[in-house]
């Protein structure tokens, strides 16, 4: 799985300014292509940054499509599929056309706030499932639980299931996955600004909000990180103190789809129940772009 090394994107789904926030497709492949002109080493599709909640099946099925034939094998994609339904995911997987894809990007489910026990029934279930292999994704801020890194382990036993991004923010629990996984069992930062951190201790790269926006940037920094310069990958993590907060504090990908209008990427439109930055986000944010 070293295709899986470095600097994914976690690509955000442009949408036209319009009234009824259609997928824009051009946008979409201009976003592609400054991401990898930027250097990232492979993109994640119809992940949560992508809206997924509020994207129809077609639309996913047409994301997907034009991804992977604009793409043309350039880098690896992985393709978001989770939910609080695992009968829905399974079923979701068994359908989705996976030709092309690395791996399946599955988040733990939300709201259900299941046991341990019944996130690992979870995970084993759609591993069974699925033609390709799954990462975890453990983001206890979205999700309202955690998946701790006893079960992750567990998990990890499972020959389908190949890594976690880790986004709990918990530095403890990720250094006892780190110390407790297998050599091939992939250990991906889900928080930006530990990335360089988790690197330290084992892990292979990050999956990034930030590197929509600056992916040459971003990609540098963990490349520099993942060759042990981690001076140099300080300085450029250093620059992203007071951006990476803003990304957040409308929700994301609220602050990333800011940080792209104004480089002219894409307009900021996300569809409800988000709302476009506030006046004050996008100020703020213009003068750090």
């Amino acid at each position: 799985m070293d295709k899986l090394r470095g600097t994914g994107v976690a690509l955000v789904t442009p949408f036209t300014p319009t009234p009824d926030h259609a997928i824009d497709y051009p946008a979409l492949r201009r976003l592609i292509d400054f991401t990898l002109e930027g250097g990232v080493e492979y993109l994640v599709i119809n992940g949560t940054t992508a809206e997924s909640p509020t994207i129809s099946p077609e639309e996913k099925a047409e994301i997907l499509r034009v991804t992977k034939e604009h793409v043309a094998g350039r880098v690896p994609l992985v393709y978001g599929i989770g939910g609080n339904d695992t009968a829905g995911v399974e079923a979701t997987i068994r359908a989705t056309n996976l030709e092309g894809i690395t791996a399946i990007l599955s988040a733990s489910p939300y709201y259900n706030k299941p046991s341990q026990a019944g996130i690992i029934a979870h995970y084993q279930r759609l591993a069974d499932a699925s033609p390709v292999p799954l990462l975890l994704y453990n983001v206890p801020g979205r999700t309202a639980s955690n998946i701790t890194a006893t079960t992750t382990l567990e998990l990890a036993k499972h020959p389908n299931i190949i890594g976690t991004k880790e986004a709990s923010g918990n530095l403890e629990q990720c250094i006892a996955i780190a110390a407790g996984k297998p050599d091939d069992f992939l250990l991906i930062s889900g928080d930006d600004m530990m990335t360089t951190s988790l690197i330290s201790f084992g892990a292979v790269g990050i999956i990034s909000v930030l590197a929509n926006a600056f992916p040459r940037r971003f990609s540098d920094m963990t490349r520099y990180a993942l060759a042990g310069d981690f001076q140099a990958a300080s300085q450029l993590l250093f620059g992203f103190v007071e951006l990476n907060p803003l990304m957040y504090e409308e929700s994301n990908p609220v602050g990333v789809k800011t940080a792209l209008a104004a480089q002219g990427l894409c307009a900021d439109a996300v569809r409800l129940p988000l709302v476009e930055g506030s006046e004050s986000l996008k100020q703020r944010i213009g003068q750090l772009v």
